[in-house]
């Protein structure tokens, strides 16, 4: 998990930034990127960071305030379905990461990216494929994006209960495609995502 991180430290860096996101998929609700710088001490390593999808909602809520409480800096960005929409997945999922990583008030030497490629940033950068298993600051980024959509979309579950967002989190679960077909949309859908499930 620290094997990118450490390669980076043994060249005299330190501060190395991971950047990930949580909710391309979904049906509903926003893409949420995240991006952490991690402090590389040894006695400041989090040991049970891992690829989010990996944990369970409960590690994923402790790790959550974990990674807050102790990063050198950190910030998270929604996009909404109606940019998602406008620009689509990928290109509103750059915005995302984009504007987290320029949003930092410390600048990194190194950004570590999960996958994504071509991110107009004024950093040096490497994107990594799988990064959220193989990287240590993407791992924690994952843990902050997703952690941080869950409890978005379970607070639009009181809004919109017919759908139990805080069930599926938007994703087109078999349940939430039957209840989209029964109940129509509702404004946190992503039009391009469910034109092959609903009729106007």
């Amino acid at each position: 998990m620290l094997t990118y991180e450490e390669k980076y430290v043994l060249n005299g860096i330190n501060l190395v930034a991971g950047v990930d996101e949580a909710g391309r998929g979904p049906l509903a609700g926003p893409v949420v990127c995240a991006c952490v710088i991690m402090p590389m001490e040894k006695d400041k390593i989090i040991d049970e960071i891992n690829d989010s999808k990996k944990l369970s909602a409960k590690k994923r809520e402790i790790l959550f305030d974990k990674i807050k409480q102790i990063a050198i800096d950190y910030k998270i960005e929604f996009v909404d379905e109606k940019i998602i929409d406008e620009i689509n997945i990928l290109n509103a999922t750059k915005m995302g990461m984009e504007n987290c990583i320029n949003a930092l008030n410390q600048k990194p030497e190194i950004v570590l990216i999960d996958a994504v490629k071509g991110l107009n940033i004024p950093y040096e950068s490497e994107s990594i494929i799988h990064g959220d298993a193989l990287s240590y600051n993407i791992a924690a980024a994952s843990i902050l994006a997703k952690v941080s959509r869950d409890r978005y979309m379970e607070e639009m579950d009181k809004i919109y209960p017919e759908y139990n967002f805080a069930k599926h989190k938007g994703y087109g679960t078999k349940e939430h495609i039957q209840n989209l077909q029964k109940y129509g949309k509702c404004k946190i859908h992503r039009e391009s995502f469910i034109k092959n499930f609903i009729k106007e």
